[in-house]
């Protein structure tokens, strides 16, 4: 018996993305409501309908919602008809990429549509990402997700690794930045203000917010026909912290690095890198996992200081550095996602352009 040669893997790209205006809040709109322009605005970029759409995957927060199965809602705004093949994880909508991506690379579709949106505005979101932590030892403390990173930031400070001028100077940047991002939230000079948790200042916190996001993928040659310059996804990967905060090192991300090095980010230098990065410590921890120096470009969009839709705010990252590949600002881009507290849960994908 003869052994055969494995099948060549399919190339998937992000063809499309949109994203709301992000706003304090969008009481004023449901779910769907919010929703619904972005789907079409997406769609009408590649000309598809959703008749054409192999796969629709979608991240969101019942937690934010207060409601159980609230995703089920929105999908009002993709249609009842016709009838779609979808899934749903209960994580920002990076991670319904990662699923969609490997949906793709099964053959099993071509294209897939995959979203994510959360409203923060109703309720104190601080409060309700204690529910993720430790059910036995930490969430009866009480610890808001402020509280947590100002732990990790007095850790990186503690350590030598950076001071508050210096958180400072990334949140002024981050927000200079996205004076030219008509989406972003927060944009040009935001005063770094008081104290909110002891180091973390006003500035170095991202903005609670209302917004949604949507992205198209479609494998081989479907994606050339559907986008001029496709961002082709070369690697992605992701990987998970333990659970536990006391026995981790918060001033350094293994988890990231790992996700990193297995989706190929460290085999050439990337111009780009768009990092999920809710507080202005989670930059510092992210550049030294990474190991992004000052040539590559970070948060050019501005980032989560700017905008930070939570179950959003990961899957922009991906359609922020694959736009900038579209429109020929970037070859080499990285995207970061995280969920959990400090950095837990981290995803890294690694964007390429055709050449040029």
């Amino acid at each position: 018996m003869t052994s055969q040669e494995a099948p060549a893997r399919r190339d998937v790209a992000v063809v499309a993305f949109a994203q709301t205006d992000h706003r304090r809040s969008a009481e004023e709109s449901s779910e769907v409501e919010m929703l619904m322009p972005v789907l079409h605005e997406v769609l009408a970029r590649t000309g598809l309908r959703t008749a054409d759409i192999g796969f629709v995957c979608s991240g969101s927060s019942d937690y934010l919602a207060g409601r159980a199965f609230s995703f089920t809602l929105a999908l009002d705004g993709v249609g009842a008809w016709p009838p779609v093949s979808e899934s749903h994880v209960e994580m920002d909508g990076a991670w319904a990429l990662y699923e969609a991506w490997t949906k793709l690379l099964t053959g099993d579709a071509d294209t897939a549509l995959v979203y994510s949106y959360g409203k923060c505005s109703p309720g104190s979101v601080r409060d309700v990402l204690t529910r993720q932590l430790d059910p036995y030892y930490v969430a009866p403390l009480w610890p808001d997700a402020i509280a947590l990173a100002a732990l990790q930031a007095q850790a990186l400070i503690d350590a030598g690794h950076t001071d508050e001028p210096a958180l400072a100077a990334i949140g002024a940047r981050s927000r200079a930045d996205a004076a030219a991002n008509p989406h972003a939230q927060l944009k040009g000079p935001v005063p770094q203000g008081d104290h909110v948790v002891r180091p973390l200042r006003t500035g170095d916190c991202p903005p609670v917010g209302d917004g949604a996001a949507a992205v198209i993928l479609a494998a081989g040659e479907r994606a050339r026909e559907l986008c001029a310059r496709p961002a082709w996804i070369r690697g992605i990967d992701h990987r998970i912290e333990a659970h536990g905060l006391g026995v981790r090192d918060l001033t350094d991300s293994p988890s990231a690095r790992l996700a990193a090095r297995e989706a190929g980010a460290f085999e050439r230098p990337v111009d780009t890198a768009e990092l999920h990065a809710p507080f202005t410590s989670q930059e510092v921890v992210l550049r030294k996992a990474l190991g992004l120096d000052d040539s590559v470009c970070v948060n050019p969009s501005g980032g989560a200081l700017a905008a930070n839709p939570v179950m959003a705010a990961g899957l922009i990252r991906i359609g922020e550095a694959a736009a900038r590949i579209h429109r020929g600002a970037s070859d080499r881009a990285l995207a970061h996602a995280t969920s959990g507290p400090c950095l837990q849960q981290n995803l890294v994908a690694v964007l390429e352009g055709d050449p040029r």
